[in-house]
């Protein structure tokens, strides 16, 4: 014979009020999300990470620092001196971003956007070759942007308040 439990009625709920030490209790309880990417996606997504972040971060001392080259580009722009340093803030950000394990996502967003940016300017105002560096500065560009749309890719999944259309 089947027992069924009895059902206390509405009238008598009563909302469960925790104790500080059930709190505490709870809290420790937590648990983080299992990785959910392939030790070769872990692999390609930690190398782009490098190389995106390693150009930007090498081309923060020429902004920052003021360098002919960095300020001639810029001049040519109209945009020196505050879109040199607003440039190099971003270009910092998405590579403090690609570095750390919870916010490549995000890096990977802002990197792309600022080499787009870059790209886009080498294309129009600037040039492929600037000052004799036989289009150093745009291959570096490229690569930069193709690094961080891999890791945009790879950690798209992560991007909170996105619902991914697929699962591809």
């Amino acid at each position: 014979m089947n027992k069924s439990r009895h059902l206390e009625k509405l009238e008598h709920f009563k909302a469960w009020n925790p104790t500080a030490a059930e709190l505490i209790a709870a809290s420790k309880n937590e648990v983080e999300d299992a990785e959910t990417l392939t030790r070769a996606q872990l692999m390609v997504s930690w190398i782009c990470c490098l190389i995106a972040a390693g150009i930007m971060i090498e081309t923060l001392f020429f902004k920052f620092t003021g360098a002919q080259e960095s300020i001639y580009i810029f001049k040519r722009m109209g945009t020196e001196p505050w879109w040199r340093w607003g440039q190099g803030i971003w270009e910092l950000l998405a590579s403090i971003c690609l570095l750390t394990r919870r916010y490549k996502w995000a890096g990977g967003i802002l990197g792309t956007g600022a080499m787009l940016a870059a790209i886009l300017r080498h294309m129009t105002w600037l040039g492929y070759s600037i000052q004799g560096d036989h289009g150093l500065l745009f291959g570096m560009a490229i690569i930069s942007f193709l690094s961080c749309a891999i890791v945009m890719f790879i950690h798209r999944h992560e991007i909170p308040f996105v619902t991914p259309l697929s699962y591809w």
